[in-house]
């Protein structure tokens, strides 16, 4: 066996080897080419944005989809709330039952401002001390005795008509002794008795005409019976105004201090101008100065032109 014979390939016994090939110049390397399934295709058209993709009918919401749903909600629910409650108060449905009730209601409201009102102005009389309240019993007392004094006075005059031998005589002396009490209350006769004299001194100018008109309404309800300020008498028919910084009764401008002359009981003129809330206190807001004293006699000597009437005639 020579060494250069080559060994047979299997399956090709007795098969002639081949000469070995020279070798051949190495190539350049030549650009590789991408393979066609990858290649993009080549049209003449220009090529187009890339579209989003959409999801299909079958896939589920994502996240951002749900998100959005979720803040839209609270907006249609919130904006639906407001047109209910639009259409609810407007037009307005009034049954007869709730203008039954509104009526009840106001009803009820008035009587409690009614009530509140009066606990209000009997506030002053609740804060009173126990000897004021006995001296305001007493003053009511000794209003209720004027007023039987009167009765029974007036029951005597009619019995001594009834019984007198001579009636007309009688009758003269009682109508002179009525018209004496008239003129006092008129003004046209003088008067003295018993009484108080009231001072009032304001040096900051406060006290107008209506607080002297309720300083006079006090003393009358006390029973005062004849009364004379500055030189003035007070009759039924007397009048207050402001005029020029100053007050004036019946038109005639009075100057400070007022002096108030009053025939009365003192045990009832004084405790009624004193009481809780009355005059001495309301004029001591004012930075009046108010002095009251009594007296045993009181003198009243300013008088008023009596009037004849013009229309009116007696009738017996």
């Amino acid at each position: 066996m020579s060494t250069n014979d080559s060994p047979e390939e299997p399956g090709g016994a007795g098969r002639p080897t081949e000469p070995p090939k020279s070798p051949e110049p190495p190539k350049s390397p030549e650009p590789q080419q991408a393979p066609e399934s990858v290649r993009p295709p080549q049209s003449s058209e220009p090529p187009q944005a890339p579209q989003p993709a959409q999801p299909s009918p079958s896939a589920e919401p994502s996240e951002q989809v749900e998100e959005a749903r979720a803040e839209e909600a609270p907006e249609q629910q919130e904006e639906t709330g407001r047109q209910r409650l639009a259409a609810g108060l407007w037009p307005p449905r009034v049954s007869r039952a709730q203008l039954i009730v509104a009526l009840l209601l106001f009803v009820l409201g008035l009587g409690l401002a009614i009530q509140v009102r009066s606990n209000s102005d009997s506030s002053a009389l609740r804060g009173a001390r126990q000897e004021d309240l006995v001296r305001i019993l007493d003053e009511l007392d000794g209003r209720t005795k004027r007023l039987e004094d009167e009765k029974q006075q007036l029951e005597d005059q009619r019995k001594e008509l009834e019984n007198s031998s001579n009636q007309a005589e009688e009758a003269r002396k009682q109508t002179i002794e009525k018209e004496r009490q008239l003129g006092i209350l008129a003004g046209t006769v003088a008067a003295q008795g018993p009484g108080i004299t009231l001072k009032i001194t304001d040096p900051t100018g406060q006290v107008q005409s209506d607080q002297l008109l309720d300083t006079l309404q006090e003393l009358r309800a006390a029973g005062a019976e004849a009364i004379q300020i500055n030189g003035v008498r007070i009759v039924a028919g007397s009048y207050f105004s402001d005029e020029n910084g100053g007050v004036a009764i019946d038109g005639k401008k009075i100057t400070q201090p007022y002096e108030f002359r009053v025939i009365g009981k003192p045990q009832d003129l004084e405790p009624a101008l004193n009481i809780p809330g009355g005059v001495v206190q309301t004029l001591e807001k004012e930075q009046a100065t108010v002095a009251v004293t009594r007296s045993a006699k009181i003198v009243v000597d300013a008088l008023r032109a009596a009037k004849q009437p013009d229309y009116a005639r007696s009738s017996s």
